[in-house]
């Protein structure tokens, strides 16, 4: 690290956001990780094992929200989008 804290607050500081940062970026890698295996099962139109991904994705997105990494309405924004684009790729399919 270039700037390593020199007071006792400031190092506490360091740790604790060293903590919150691993457990933010577990939160956005495992919806990252759903959302895009969401996203290449519609594109091969697999809609019926993308349906069944989708209650893992609003588990993750609300436990994210809980924990504090996204916003309320980010995480509806992401569950309305993922859900429009199932049913949207299920009317093309028809």
């Amino acid at each position: 690290m270039k700037n390593m804290p020199i007071k006792q607050a400031a190092k506490k500081a360091l740790r604790q956001s060293l903590r919150h940062q691993k457990r933010n970026l577990t939160h956005y890698y495992k919806i990252k990780d759903l959302i895009k295996k969401v996203s290449v099962l519609t594109a091969q139109k697999k809609i019926d094992e993308a349906k069944s991904l989708l209650p893992q994705v609003y588990q993750a997105l609300d436990k994210a929200t809980k924990a504090g990494v996204l916003k309320k309405n980010a995480a509806s924004r992401r569950k309305s989008r993922l859900t429009k684009l199932i049913s949207n790729s299920n009317l093309r399919n028809k």
